[in-house]
């Protein structure tokens, strides 16, 4: 059950789009919302001598504040200011915080224009807070109405927890897809028959792909299915090797959260 959710706000131009997401969550499920403001600090001098928070900190706050209680009238919320001096700070104070929530609600990194937050904000949550995170793509219009959700499935224990974690988003889909790439399709198809097994135990119903490895370019193969098959969310493991070996841990990850053009429900 969904019934605690965090959202990350910034200053970036999608801040309003992962709040409007996550106050639909919050609605559907009658959870408690808590907002949590963190961004790059913004230091004025030079050397030692420096002020934080900053004017500008203080003031992009309280912007994020109003909006927030005005946009959370009637429902269970709080907004809370990470109020961090440095990048690793925040990084670490967001990945604590997250800890205490069913559902981490974060935006995409957009590399070409975000400079308010680091790049490495959602992994870093991802890796480090134990939670899942529904992270929302930078561009594209949204709703936490997932009717098509694929499931990345490898047999893992990243896998099985991203399922786990993900059933109350998809609980009255349409149609799940179960798709998994192996060398063995055999043992693959083995494996989601299990898979949906799980589904139909929860009422969902689903059908099952399996696609054979042929080159080092899964996650692009990922992306590329969930458009083919009209996909509106994709839940996979986070930080797990997804078959190969030679892939270095967490690099499916990082591929995904760069170039990720749907909803992204991930665990670790």
């Amino acid at each position: 059950m969904l019934k605690n959710l965090m959202v990350h706000l910034d200053q970036g131009s999608r801040s309003t789009v992962r709040l409007e997401i996550a106050i639909s969550l919050a609605k559907k499920n009658s959870a408690r919302l808590v907002g949590v403001f963190g961004q790059r600090a913004n230091y004025k001098g030079s050397g030692l001598i420096s002020t934080w928070p900053s004017d500008e900190h203080l003031a992009a706050g309280q912007a994020s504040k109003k909006a927030f209680e005005q946009a959370t009238k009637g429902l269970r919320s709080e907004w809370i200011d990470i109020n961090s001096g440095d990048d690793s700070e925040m990084l670490a104070l967001i990945s604590e915080k997250a800890r205490y929530f069913d559902l981490v609600i974060m935006g995409q990194h957009d590399e070409s224009v975000n400079t308010v937050t680091p790049a490495e904000l959602v992994d870093e949550v991802l890796s480090t807070s134990g939670r899942p995170v529904l992270v929302i793509p930078y561009v594209g219009n949204f709703s936490c109405e997932f009717k098509r959700p694929l499931i990345a499935w490898n047999a893992s224990r990243e896998a099985a927890h991203a399922l786990n974690d993900a059933l109350p988003l998809i609980v009255g889909c349409e149609e799940a897809i179960i798709l998994s790439f192996d060398s063995s399709v055999s043992r693959a198809e083995k494996s989601c028959k299990e898979i949906a097994i799980q589904l139909a135990c929860h009422e969902i119903a689903s059908k099952l792909e399996v696609m054979a490895i042929e080159n080092i370019g899964i996650m692009d193969m990922l992306l590329n299915n969930a458009c083919d098959q009209g996909a509106d969310l994709l839940v996979m493991g986070a930080h797990s090797h997804f078959g190969f070996p030679l892939m270095s841990r967490g690099a499916g990850t990082r591929h995904i959260l760069k170039t990720m053009v749907l909803p992204v429900l991930m665990s670790s």
